[in-house]
C-alpha cells in the first residue's frame, strides 16, 4: 500500500463534489431553472447562471428571486419543483462525467477513504449514486441541503471528514465550481478543480491546489505533487 504525506500528515481520504463533477447535471439544473423562471418571464444568461453554480437550490432561488423581484412566498414551491424536475431529467438522460470510473478506481486501489460532499438534496444524491454505480465505494455522504449554510461555507466538507473519522488535512477534494472550491479550501483541505470547458481559463481557479481538464487526467505524479 502506498503512503502519502502532507506536512507530516498522511493523505488518506478523497472527497468528491457531485453535480458537474461526477454527473453531467449542470445543464439539467439549468434546464430546470430556465423552465421555472420562464413562468415569471425571466431567463438567466450563462454568465448569470455561473455566479450561483455550487449553491443549494434554495440559495440559488433566493438570489434570483431577489434579483428579479419575484414573490418570496413562492420560493418553497419553486424549490420543490426544480429538485423534482432535475431528478426526472437525471433519470431520463443523466450521464457520468468523463473519468468517473478512473478516479474512483484510482483512489480505491490506493486504499483511500472515499466520501461525497454535495449541496444537493438526499433524494437526488440517491438517484445519482445509483445511476453511477458508486454506492459500494462511498464510505460517507454529506449533504448541505439541511445545513444552516451551504457552500462556500466549509461545513459540508467538515461533516464528511468527521463521518470518515479523518482530519481535514488528510483530505483531497475534487470540485468544479468556485463556491465549492472556496468551501474545500475553507475546510483546510487540498482542492483539485475540474472546471467546465467554457470557464477553464478563469483566474479564480488559481486558488485551487491543482487544476485539471478532466478526472481522467489525474495520476500518481499529480497526487505526489499535492504532498510538496
Amino acid at each position: 500500500m502506498r503512503t502519502h504525506y502532507i506536512c507530516g500528515m498522511k493523505l488518506n481520504t478523497v472527497i468528491f463534489d457531485m453535480d458537474g463533477l461526477l454527473i453531467d447535471s449542470e445543464p439539467l439544473w439549468k434546464e430546470a431553472a430556465d423552465s421555472l423562471l420562464l413562468n415569471y418571464g425571466r431567463k438567466l444568461t450563462v454568465q448569470q447562471y455561473a455566479i450561483t453554480t455550487g449553491l443549494r437550490t434554495k440559495e440559488f432561488l433566493q438570489h434570483w428571486f431577489t434579483h428579479f423581484d419575484l414573490p418570496a412566498a413562492e420560493l418553497a414551491a419553486a424549490e420543490r419543483m426544480i429538485v423534482e424536475e432535475v431528478i426526472r431529467l437525471v433519470k431520463q438522460k443523466g450521464k457520468a462525467m468523463a473519468g468517473v470510473a478512473h478516479i474512483i478506481n484510482f483512489f480505491s486501489e490506493r486504499n483511500f477513504k472515499i466520501g461525497l460532499a454535495t449541496s444537493s438534496a438526499p433524494a437526488l444524491i440517491s438517484v445519482v449514486v445509483d445511476l453511477l454505480g458508486i454506492g459500494s465505494y462511498l464510505q460517507a455522504i454529506s449533504s448541505a441541503d439541511e445545513l444552516a449554510f451551504g457552500k462556500p461555507h466549509p461545513k459540508v466538507y467538515l461533516n464528511c471528514a468527521q463521518k470518515l473519522s479523518v482530519l481535514p488535512s488528510e483530505c483531497i477534494c475534487f470540485e468544479d465550481s468556485f463556491n465549492g472550491m472556496i468551501a474545500a479550501k475553507a475546510a483546510r483541505m487540498k482542492c483539485i478543480i475540474v472546471p467546465s470547458l467554457h470557464d477553464a481559463k478563469n483566474p479564480a481557479w488559481d486558488a485551487a491546489d491543482l487544476k485539471i481538464s478532466t478526472l481522467s487526467n489525474f495520476n500518481e505524479l499529480l497526487l505526489q505533487s499535492l504532498e510538496k
